[in-house]
């Protein structure tokens, strides 16, 4: 992929909000430094899980989830909702998440 291309996707991507303006200028100056490429193995764009502080309803970990795994928001909000539904699993997985998964911003451990 040409280092055209690669900035027209980040570009994309950003303008569809899956990353944010800080992501698409640490992302760009990246790419151009040709220290590594947008799109990954499995197509995300940036491995760090991170809650929403901007996208949220409760806690921002379905936005989160969604940001990092490229798809839109409400996708994983609906599987979150069925898995609740179904033994109770997506409440636990998703207050695992809260508790665990450090806000946008904050300074990995």
């Amino acid at each position: 992929m040409s280092l055209a291309d690669e900035l027209d996707k980040l570009a994309s991507l950003h303008e569809r909000g899956v990353i944010t303006a800080e992501e698409f200028q640490r992302l760009k100056s990246r790419v151009v430094d040709g220290s590594s490429s947008v799109e990954g193995a499995s197509g995300v764009v940036d491995s760090t899980m991170r809650r929403s502080l901007d996208d949220r309803w409760i806690g921002g970990v379905c936005a989160g989830l969604a940001r990092m795994m490229g798809v839109e928001t409400w996708i994983v909000r609906l599987a979150v909702t069925l898995l609740t539904f179904f033994w109770g699993t997506g409440l636990v997985i998703y207050v695992l998440l809260w508790v665990f998964v450090p806000p946008e911003g904050a300074e990995p451990a």
